[in-house]
């Protein structure tokens, strides 16, 4: 049974390599179809395309297509088997059919923590500049989810506003800081342009005005060229829907417990997009599980059936994870529920196939 590990795990991976490098090229063909007339119009250049887009677009096409690939993998190899009646020799000789399944289940999850690890740590700086690129040269890059007037809570007792904040050069214009003393106004600061200064992590506006309420009458004061310390940073005004594809898994906790921290909504997106992330890779032994519960019996129509039937799955599984996720991003359901459901049901449904296969 060393031998014949060996041999599955030999199977998988080369099929499943061969796959993914199949997929992206495909891939890569069709995309650059598609956007080769906005590259020359916006002016990017050959080795701009393949060094920043391209090369950095490959560890996100690897996380996305790694479930379909091992999936192929596992319906080609036990499929094969299955045909020479491999399998059926291995349990006339006692060996179980969970046996069989042993060296599927632990390529998957060896697979699965190497796609973990790819999203937590090598992933997020690919994608930030790949999306950096498309910013630059694509007319359909990431969405900015805050528009027009921007409100924050700077504090418990102290919420910030702008009329608009430029990403591009961290810059907000006619900001408004009102501070409040229990119920009632303390202190309204207006600024016409704020600007945050990487170099010493503060803000700089042109011209502060500030009106101190007190008994009944207010003290008006105006400072040029001041140095104001918010506890808001640049990237708490300008998000977009891809942000958190661009963090750490560390990060993106961090990052969700600062839109939390200043009253920012539309919290439960980039959660979801989060939980989604984490749970990814858990579709990689499922689909082990069931390509195997497929393959594993000998069927009319042969390879041809299981191909199919493969395919057919994995756009029901696919649809199944798009279909739940909205509901994830307006609160219908929690983003941890959103996140593993589909997983979950898909585990228990190979589960099941796999009780019921012919032994």
């Amino acid at each position: 049974m060393i031998k014949f590990d060996r041999h599955i795990f030999k199977q998988l991976l080369s099929i499943t390599f061969f796959v993914l490098f199949v997929l992206i090229c495909i891939f890569v063909l069709i995309d650059f179809s598609e956007n080769s007339d906005e590259f020359v119009e916006n002016g990017a250049e050959m080795a701009e395309i393949w060094d920043q887009y391209y090369l950095n677009y490959v560890p996100e096409m690897i996380r996305l297509m790694s479930p379909l690939a091992i999936f192929v993998a596992c319906l080609i190899v036990t499929g094969r088997m299955t045909e020479r009646l491999e399998i059926i020799a291995l349990k006339a000789s006692g060996v179980s059919l969970y046996r069989l399944v042993a060296p599927y289940l632990v390529f998957g999850i060896m697979l699965s923590l190497s796609v973990s690890y790819l999203d937590a740590y090598i992933i997020p700086n690919a994608n930030a500049e790949r999306i950096d690129f498309e910013k630059q040269y694509l007319s359909n890059s990431s969405e900015r989810i805050d528009r027009g007037r921007i409100f924050r809570q700077e504090s418990d007792d102290t919420i910030v506003s702008f009329n608009f904040f430029e990403a591009s050069s961290n810059t907000g214009y006619q900001a408004s800081i009102v501070k409040f003393d229990g119920d009632r106004i303390q202190r309204i600061s207006s600024v016409n342009r704020i600007k945050w200064v990487d170099s010493t992590g503060t803000w700089n506006a042109d011209r502060l005005r500030e009106r101190t309420f007190q008994d009944g009458s207010y003290e008006e004061t105006t400072t040029l060229d001041v140095a104001m310390e918010l506890n808001l940073f640049p990237r708490d005004l300008a998000r977009h829907s891809s942000d958190i594809y661009q963090l750490t898994y560390t990060d993106a906790f961090q990052y969700i417990n600062s839109i939390e921290r200043i009253g920012a909504g539309g919290v439960e997106r980039p959660r979801t997009q989060l939980y989604n992330r984490i749970a990814y890779p858990v579709s990689i032994i499922v689909v082990c599980l069931i390509g195997f519960s497929i393959a594993c019996v000998r069927r009319k129509g042969g390879r041809g059936f299981y191909i199919a039937t493969g395919l057919a799955i994995s756009i029901v599984y696919q649809a199944f994870m798009k279909i739940i996720e909205p509901f994830g991003y307006v609160g219908t359901l929690s983003p941890e529920t959103a996140a593993f459901l589909p997983h979950g049901v898909f585990l228990v449904t190979g589960i099941i196939m796999l009780l019921f296969t012919r032994k």
